[in-house]
């Protein structure tokens, strides 16, 4: 049963980073096209919305975040054996 476990495990990570990563890019750029404001038909201009903007900087945060410590993952073992320093302390391995 471990091996089924740990195919389960794989698949849900993957399923996150690999579709859900770009799912909330394209949600965050529609937010922030949506708070930018625009040009009517008719001439008249929608005003600009900061909390439709807010929010596509906060899931941008957030993808930048996770590219960040998903490279620090990767790199640990060398940054460990070149710096002394241990980024993850409470994973064992």
């Amino acid at each position: 049963m471990t091996t089924f476990e740990a195919i389960l495990r794989v698949l849900v990570v993957g399923l996150i980073l690999g579709a859900g990563l770009p799912a909330i890019f394209a949600i965050g750029i529609r937010l922030h096209a949506t708070g930018s404001g625009e040009a009517q038909s008719d001439g008249t201009m929608t005003p600009p919305s900061p909390l439709m903007k807010g929010l596509a900087y906060v899931l941008f945060a957030i993808i930048s975040a996770v590219i960040l410590i998903s490279i620090l993952w990767i790199t640990r073992g060398t940054i460990e054996y070149y710096f002394g320093v241990d980024l993850f302390p409470f994973v064992e391995g």
